[in-house]
């Protein structure tokens, strides 16, 4: 089987070699234009959640009322009265 490939590929001249090789690399270019739209989306969506777990309201739901203020979790700093 290998040596039917490279018999049918060394039969190709330079220039058809050339064109599928570009012909791959619009391929590939355009899979990743269709997937890159879906990762933004995926990152987008990673970020906010962690945006929103930082915040001293979560952190509070989470670790009671005095961790938001004492870590400084959301980078507010602790407000004194």
């Amino acid at each position: 089987m290998r040596d039917l490939l490279h018999a049918a590929f060394d039969g190709l001249s330079d220039n058809l070699k050339a064109t599928v090789d570009t012909v791959s690399v619009l391929s590939l270019v355009g899979a990743l234009v269709q997937i890159l739209p879906a990762i933004a989306s995926l990152l987008t969506v990673i970020w906010t959640a962690l945006r929103i777990y930082e915040t001293t309201t979560v952190q509070r739901w989470l670790h009671g009322p005095d961790a938001a203020a004492s870590d400084d979790v959301a980078g507010e700093g602790r407000r004194e009265p």
